[in-house]
Order: structure tokens, then sequence, then C-alpha cells
């Protein structure tokens, strides 16, 4: 036994299976089926060809058992489509290995892209065009599932379905990048990459097909259908980073593994790191269960969904479901994991039960983690704890920028323009009391944050920027004044709704009335702005727009169930919360045709946009952490949330993140260094659009130099001009006591970011 544990280098951790794992009836035809498909295509043995080296034998291929594995994941499956999935499952592991052999281990990434370029050709959504003849195992096996796979699937689930595979095959080439430079990723650049190299949402796209429901494809897009599909992924591949770690990082030397992903970045034992991993895959299954119950009836009732369209999102959740919990006892099973023994994180009672196939639901161990009740620590925030101001770290800032010389005139100009929109006004019916008075808006100065971000802008460039500056940061004020105090999520519905209307594609057809101050900002600085657009960046740059606005509704479901959110919801929705889309895309209108649209939705160029977005944002939890957590009652907040993570004080939490920050800065300079002169080649740039991008990649820099700036020059966040904005006189005080919490007109004056 001391022998056996010296080899595994972790003990598993408690696993949270919220659903027992059932086995599909119709395994054994599976499993005959799925090995003579396998050794006609010569996946198994050397093909007769010549076209690809033996990658699996007899012997190999039966000891990985895929069909056990969607026999678990695809219970319900009637045989021919449990058939089909498994071959599909065949396919995918073969070409994992397959990429691995041929191209990962001699690190041959010119060869690996020629062979990955053919492949999207043996996909085509359109039925009537015919694919190249296959030359290899891979190519022929994804021809034949392709054929036997979409011709009874609408062309949107199809184009789905293309894309998720693209996916997987193309960012293989990320792996093979970080193997060449021996580079460990960053955890929120990990999570991301996992879920297009890791391939479940693949799996969670073939579902619908494994169980004949297709989600409605106007819903598709929408947030709570993507939470599923992502928090469905993180959930499969964390998992499969614990089972796989052994193989992966210690005979394969591999480094795209969550468990080294937490170990490095943490400066962690590879103990604590495995348990941290489950820990981060528990809070995503918890994420699932929570969008099922909070989001789903309201998308449901938005979109209008009939009874069959949504018995087909639930059958599709069902399915989710069982992949879940059939993924976890495959693992358990399979000879390619290391599963030799789990249990040893956490106290826990253990029971004599049964064993063998189907016993999977009696063998929940009754620790915390299993039976789920760490989610409890999320809801336990106490509002408005007082928590003193931060010690602020030592940022890691390798960029600089200049101050505009129109700063003053912008100054000038954006407050004028905000009491023109009456944003400086008494709020309709409540005399004397205000969102922003002259001092607030002065505190803020965000035209100083324009002038930092913006520095090489013309007077009237400077202005707009100032403008649309003033708008969100007004904007993010209101909407918690009015509807996150009363937990209003319909008037908030309904508000945001209603901007729409202020931002036409034909500048000149005349707008809805508006209401108040935002929309009349909104009004007044679209027209200013989108004139001069085509359709396309137009409706680009309204959803940047809706984006910000409506994270807004994410923040105040989360206030209305007192929920500190999943880490990894938090980092991607943060984004939005914080309008980095909308300020980006400023700068993208201002880069010409010379650079194509479609270079800003590749992986270098959204992974660029995301490490300063995440900087700017992290950036300002910092800061706003005493604002936001003590005078505000606020729990959307980054240090708040790795703080109940990780179990931390709140200096501890502040290095983390601080950690964070410097993570995404330095795979931002990763990108700069080495991704983007290649993806130039790739698109052929010449050399005035690779001056814009680089100009482009510049502005970048003085947007996160900028942010850092702004938020150390001004007096916002600072703990005397917290108090001060709180003491009677400058704002009006309501009464106190029970029973009147509803007369509290102070709460009005919340306002949380920038």
């Amino acid at each position: 036994m001391a022998k056996a544990k010296a080899k595994q280098p972790f003990e598993l951790p408690d696993f949270y299976v919220p659903w027992p794992a059932r086995l599909n009836p119709n395994l054994e035809g599976a499993r005959t089926h799925s090995k003579a498909w396998a050794r006609e295509l010569g996946i198994i043995g050397k093909p007769k060809d010549g076209s690809s080296p033996e990658i699996w034998d007899e012997a190999k291929f039966d000891a990985m058992d895929y069909a056990l594995l969607c026999a678990y994941t695809h219970p319900e499956a009637p045989g021919p489509e449990l058939d089909l999935v498994t071959d599909w499952y065949v396919w995918v592991f073969y070409f994992d290995d397959h990429f691995l052999e041929i191209y990962k281990r001699p690190q041959d990434r010119a060869g690996a892209k020629k062979y990955l370029d053919r492949l999207p050709a043996f996909m085509p959504v359109d039925l009537s065009v015919t694919p190249p003849q296959p030359t290899n195992p891979v190519e022929r096996g994804l021809a034949d599932l392709w054929a036997r796979t979409v011709p009874s699937k609408s062309v949107e689930w199809r184009r789905r379905f293309f894309e998720s595979t693209k996916h997987l095959l193309e960012e293989s080439t990320w792996e093979l990048s970080n193997i060449s430079e021996r580079r460990v990723s960053n955890p929120i650049e990990y999570i991301e990459m996992r879920r297009k190299v890791g391939g479940a949402p693949w799996s969670a796209d073939l579902v619908e097909h494994a169980v004949f429901a297709e989600v409605p494809d106007r819903i598709a897009a929408s947030r709570p259908m993507r939470v599923l599909k992502d928090t469905f992924s993180d959930a499969v591949h964390l998992r499969n980073d614990l089972f796989s770690y052994e193989r992966e990082i210690l005979e394969e030397g591999e480094l795209s593994n969550g468990v080294l992903v937490i170990e490095r970045f943490l400066g962690v034992d590879t103990q604590r790191a495995a348990n941290l991993t489950n820990d981060i895959l528990t809070s995503r299954l918890h994420q699932f269960e929570n969008t099922v119950l909070t989001e789903l009836p309201l998308l449901f009732a938005e979109f209008g969904l009939n009874p069959v369209e949504q018995a087909n999102v639930l059958t599709y959740i069902r399915g989710l479901q069982d992949w879940q919990s059939g993924g976890h006892e495959w693992h358990m099973r399979s000879s390619r994991y290391m599963n030799k023994r789990s249990g040893g994180s956490g106290a826990e009672v253990t029971l004599p039960l049964p064993t063998g196939l189907g016993t999977s639901a009696l063998r929940i161990p009754w620790s915390p983690g299993a039976l789920g009740l760490g989610r409890f620590k999320s809801f336990s925030h106490v509002p408005c704890t007082a928590v003193g101001p931060v010690k602020l770290p030592k940022f890691y800032m390798p960029y600089s920028t200049q101050l505009s010389p129109h700063l003053e005139a912008a100054r000038r100009n954006s407050k004028a323009w905000a009491r023109r929109m009456g944003m400086l006004d008494a709020l309709p019916g409540l005399p004397g009391v205000f969102i922003w008075d002259d001092h607030k808006f002065d505190v803020a100065d965000v035209a100083l944050c324009g002038a930092l971000i913006h520095p090489a802008a013309t007077g009237p460039e400077l202005d707009l920027t100032a403008g649309w500056l003033v708008w969100g940061t007004y904007a993010d004020d209101y909407f918690p004044a009015f509807y996150g105090y009363t937990r209003d999520m319909a008037g908030a519905k309904v508000f945001n709704a209603r901007l729409t209307a202020f931002m036409p594609d034909d500048i000149g057809t005349a707008a809805a009335v508006p209401t108040n101050p935002v929309e009349r900002g909104l009004a007044d600085l679209w027209a200013r702005t989108a004139g001069p657009l085509s359709a396309n960046a137009r409706r680009q740059f309204r959803r940047a727009i809706m984006d910000m606005t409506e994270s807004w509704l994410w923040e105040l479901a989360n206030q209305m169930q007192n929920r500190i959110p999943d880490p990894v919801d938090y980092v991607e929705m943060r984004r939005k919360t914080f309008g980095s889309d909308l300020t980006m895309s400023l700068s993208r209108l201002s880069q010409g045709d010379e650079i194509p649209p479609a270079i800003f939705h590749t992986r270098p160029m959204r992974a660029l946009e995301n490490s300063a977005a995440d900087y700017a944002c992290l950036t300002n939890d910092i800061f706003s952490y005493q604002k936001e957590i003590e005078f505000e009652g606020e729990l959307n907040n980054g240090v708040l949330v790795v703080q109940r993570f990780l179990d931390l004080e709140a200096p501890q939490a502040v290095e983390v993140v601080n950690n964070l920050m410097t993570a995404r800065m330095q795979q931002f300079e990763h990108i700069v260094a080495t991704e983007l002169p290649a993806l130039a080649d790739d698109f052929k740039l010449d050399s005035g659009a690779r001056e814009k991008l680089r100009r482009y990649v510049e502005k970048l820099q003085q947007w996160m130099c900028g942010v850092l700036r702004w938020h150390v020059t001004v007096d916002r966040y600072k703990e005397f001009e917290l108090r001060n904005t709180q003491t009677p006189g400058r704002l009006l005080k309501g009464p106190t006591g029970l029973g009147t919490s509803a007369a509290r007109i102070a709460s009005l004056f919340a306002s949380p970011r920038p």
C-alpha cells in the first residue's frame, strides 16, 4: 500500500455528485458496434493505408471503454443513438491522443496548423456541399459521423455544433504553444480556454441530439442557457483534471491541467490545489442549480416559450445532469485515470454499501463537500459590515499614459452636459434628494479618467468620451438607487428594455420620449456617436451598451438572494458590469476599415481584451471594497468573492486579487509579444493595418494605465469622502428603526461603481 500511495500524487477529494448515475441497457450493443467501427476506420491498430502510426491497440481500446462512458452519460438513449454517440466519443478521444503523438510531442506547430485547418471542411453546415476525400482516420471518422448526425437537426443546431467542434479542434494549438514555451496559464485564462480545448461545450450540444430535444434558437445565446453550458463544461473539465493529473502532468508532460494551474498560481502543495480545484468544480455545479431555479422561469416567461419548448429545455437540462453524474462514474472506473482512492479530503461517515454497476447513488460520502453544504457560505454575508480602508498593494503596471491637454475643457463641458441632461437635478417628487449633486460629480472627476485613457483625443473626441463615461457612471448609480433598494426586478427589466428605443438604427428617426436623465443622456450620445457608423458597427456598439445595462440585472438578482457570486461567473459578468466592452468599442470605432472586423473575433484578440478588462475591473474592486461592502451593502465585489471562496481575511484576499491582476497583465504582454504577430501573418495584414492594430493595442495599454491612475487620484473611494457623504446635511436621511426601512431615502444614493 505504501508503494501505491507514493505513485499517486494526491488523494481524490469528496466530489459533489447531486444526481445519481444510471446505466443504459444498450451498453453491450454499443461496445460491439464501436469496436467494429473503430477497426474499420483504422482507429484500432495501424491504418491499412499507413496514414497514421498505431495510436491504440485493441487492449487499450477495450480498457478505456468509451461505450461505458456513453452508456453512463446518455442512460436513456435508444440503441442506434447510443451507437452514434459512442462513435463520436471514440473519435474525439482518438483525435486527442493522435494529436498528442503526431504534433504535441514533437511540437510541430506548422504541421498541426495545416492538419487542423483541413478538418472544418468535413463538417459542412450546408448539406449540399461535398467534403474532400479523407486522408487519415481522424478525417475519415469526422466525415462519417457528420453525415450520420446532422441531417436530422435544424440548421441553427448544425451551426452551434460546427462551432463547438471547430473550437475543440483548432484550439489544440493553444495547448501546444504552452508546452513549447513551458508556460502554465493563469486561472482565468485556463477556465476560458479549457472550455474550447476540453470539448464539454461540444458534449453539451451532442446532448441535444441524444435526447431528441433542441434548445429553441431564440434563447440559445441567452445568459441562462450560456451559463448552463459553461457551468456544465467547467465541472466536466475540472473533474477530468483531477482524475487525469497523474497521467497528464507526470507521464505526458502536459501543462493544461486545473490542479497544476492552481498549484502554481497560489503556491500551494498538490493536495491543497486538488481540493481547491474540487471546490471550484462544486461551485460551478451550485451555479448550474441556481441558474435552473432562479433564471430559467424568468427566461421562459420573457421569451414566451410554449409548453413543448419548455419541455425540450428541461429535457436537455436533465441530459446535462445525466452526463455530469455518468461522467464521474466512468472516471471512477476507466483505466485511463487515477481512481484508486478517493474521499480523503474531509470528515465523512461511511456505511457498508453494495458495489458494482448501478450502485453509484449509494456511494455518496457524507462529508459537507459531497453533500453540497458549502453553498450556504455564499448566502451568509452580512450587509454593511465594517471592513475599514484597504491597504493598497503594489500594482504591476508596465505601461504609461499621458494627460490630455483638453482635460479642463472636458471637465467644464461634461458637467454642463450632465446638467442639461438633468443628472444634477433633484429627483422628481423628492425635493433636495439627488443621485448626484455638484460635489459628487466633482469628486468622481470622470473627465480625468477620459483624459487618461484617451490622451491623444481632440477636444470634441474627449468631450464625447467623457460624456459616455459620465453617462455610464450616472446610470450605474441611478439603477441601484431605484431598483436595487426596492428589489424591483420587474421595474428594472422594463427600465432596461426601454433603453433600446434610444438607440435607433436610423439616426433621423425620432426616438421615444425620454423620461429620466439616463434615457435623455443616451439619446443624445447615441445621435452624436452612431451617425457615422456602418450598420454592423452600430449593432456591435448597441450590443456593448446593452450588455452593460443588462448585467446590472444580474447584480440585482444576487442582491435579492443575498448571494456572493460564484468566482467564475463573477469574473465573466464583471467585464460587463464595468462597461469594458463599451469603452473598448469606442477605441475600435476609430480604427477604420483597414483592420478586418473578423480579427476582433479571434481567440488572441478576445483574450487580449478580456485580460485588459479583468485588470481594470479588479482594480476597481480593490479601490471600491470599503465603499461597496461597508457603506453600500454591496456583495458584487471581487475581493469579497475571493475572501469568501478561499476563507481569507481581507488583506490576503486583496493580495490574491492583485496577483490575478498581475497574471492577466502578464498574459496581455505575452499575447502582444507572441500571438499578435502570428495573427497578423495569418490575416496577411499590410503595413497600414498592422500599424492600426499596434495603435489599438496601445489604446488598451493606455486604458489600463489610465483606469489605475484615475483610481489612485480621485477621492471617490477614500474613507474621508465616504464618511463625508454619509453625514446629515449633504444628503437627506430618513427615519430609522423597525418598520421604517421603506422610508430610508438615503439608500437612493448608492453608487457602486464607475
